[in-house]
């Protein structure tokens, strides 16, 4: 198993899914962490090229963050960018990619903990509360 979790840093969880310019992999087998990398982001704002905040997101639409013109394509590519992981570990993103990766089999983990290890420790022990499951959709 694969477990990205989207950092600013390489050692703490990063609060917004769409600014961290890294993924922190670790790969699992029998719950022992057997590998451990930086992956660069190559999607949303750090796609080829760059884009810009107003192009990446439209705040003016009555649907929700997320949900804009293209949203959905834009999130695809991110899908397709951790398409070898199971897990995705963030401090927060918007709805409409969480439901998106959500809808291509990845389970989507929403939480406050801030230190990377003792998040993906709390995960292995089957202890980490997805904040997700707190909120009312």
């Amino acid at each position: 198993m694969k477990i990205a979790v989207v950092t600013n840093n390489g050692s703490t969880v990063s609060q917004h899914f769409g600014r961290a310019p890294y993924y922190k992999i670790f790969e699992i087998d029998d719950n022992i962490v057997n590998n451990v990398y930086l992956r660069e982001r190559r999607t949303g704002h750090f796609a080829p090229g760059g884009m810009h905040h107003n192009q990446e997101h439209n705040h003016e639409t009555s649907a929700g963050h997320g949900y804009g013109q293209g949203a959905q394509n834009r999130h695809a590519t991110m899908v397709q960018e951790l398409s070898d992981c199971q897990v995705l570990i963030a401090g927060g993103m918007g709805m409409g990619a969480y439901e998106n990766f959500r809808s291509a089999g990845l389970e989507v983990i929403l939480t406050d903990q801030m230190d990377i290890q003792q998040t993906i420790d709390a995960y292995l022990e089957g202890n980490l509360e997805n904040l997700m499951d707190q909120r009312t959709h």
